[in-house]
């Protein structure tokens, strides 16, 4: 019998998540049966919107995420022992996927594309979630032409340092912020035109300067306050890209459904500037998942896009990987490795 490791939601965070709200626990997995596989995880993912889903799982639930897994014992010819996957069973080490399961419609197991040289990693990275993140949140919503002025906030993290190359890539003039003079400079190295310190830089004053012709296309990881601040450099007819808003995760008063009168987006804005602001999720695409990963895959191999991982090393890590996000701890993609 296989044992799992297990990382669950103990109690809710209260703002801030701590390690007192997870608890690892220890699973017997069910027999290997006929069309079944076994898993052992090799590198799993700890992703901002995470904190959103804590709101939405029972206590003592597994902690949701994707994971780059091996199969360690098969009964199914699809998955012959030692072919690799992308799961979101969640934190654990080891996970029992049925035959019923794998047969079920949407249930978002895929083989791993080959990766060459490269590192396995990337298969929940820049080739991974993401990557189409990325890749169809500012390319299908923003439509960038060349000659454009795109805003990218989080420009540092996973999914936006990517939007910052295609942006470059697509001809357009980018102006990115991170929350680090360290992050900045390596924005600034991915071809930002601007790149500025959120936490140290008047963030109003900054579009000014750079943006004098205000901003066609603003892709947004952060919200709140920051796209408050943003809104009057926006030009008319903008498209915004709503992926996240990190700055808001922590915040008990955001739970979903909850009646709010506090967006960024001011209605008045939105009507004179004719603003076009559209929120996603990446599994819209699921049909082009192939197509945006060889993409991705191909810009990768040619140089054209660039990554930074933060790797922590131990599942006992899963924990504090995941609350680091909420301090600024990783540049690029978080994983944490077994």
């Amino acid at each position: 019998m296989t044992v799992a490791k297990v990382w669950k939601l103990l109690r809710q965070p209260v703002g801030r998540p701590t390690p007192e709200n997870f608890i690892c626990v220890e699973e017997q997995l069910p027999p290997c049966d006929d069309g079944d596989v076994i898993t052992e995880a090799e590198y799993l993912s700890v992703d901002p919107y995470m904190r959103y889903k804590i709101r939405q799982i029972p206590l003592n639930s597994t902690m949701v995420g994707s994971q780059v897994a091996r199969v360690t014992e098969s009964k199914n010819p699809q998955w012959p022992v030692g072919s690799l996957m992308v799961h979101y069973q969640g934190w654990r080490t080891h996970t029992h996927l049925s035959s019923k399961f794998l047969q079920t419609k949407d249930n978002n197991v895929s083989p791993l594309p080959d990766m060459g040289n490269l590192p396995k990693s990337l298969g929940i990275g820049v080739i991974g979630m993401p990557g189409i993140t990325a890749y169809f949140g500012f390319l299908e919503i923003c439509q960038p032409k060349a000659g454009e002025t795109v805003l990218v906030n989080g420009a540092a993290g996973a999914v936006g340092s990517i939007v910052v190359q295609i942006a470059k890539m697509k001809g357009c003039k980018v102006i990115a912020f991170a929350g680090s003079d360290e992050k900045v400079a390596w924005v600034k190295e991915l071809g930002a035109d601007y790149a500025f310190n959120y936490k140290t830089t008047n963030i109003g004053e900054a579009l000014s300067q750079a943006a004098p012709e205000n901003i066609n296309c603003y892709f947004d990881n952060v919200g709140g306050q920051f796209s408050a601040e943003v809104l009057p450099h926006l030009a008319d007819l903008c498209r915004v890209s709503v992926c996240g808003a990190i700055s808001t995760y922590n915040d008990d008063s955001k739970d979903i459904g909850a009646v709010s009168l506090t967006s960024p987006f001011s209605e008045a804005t939105l009507i004179w500037k004719q603003l076009r602001v559209e929120g996603f999720l990446c599994y819209r695409w699921n049909d082009r998942w192939t197509e945006g990963l060889k993409q991705l895959q191909h810009w990768v191999l040619e140089g054209k896009i660039k990554y930074k991982e933060t790797v922590f090393h131990g599942f006992d890590k899963m924990p504090s990987a995941f609350i680091g996000l909420f301090d600024g701890e990783n540049i690029g993609k978080a994983v944490v490795k077994l």
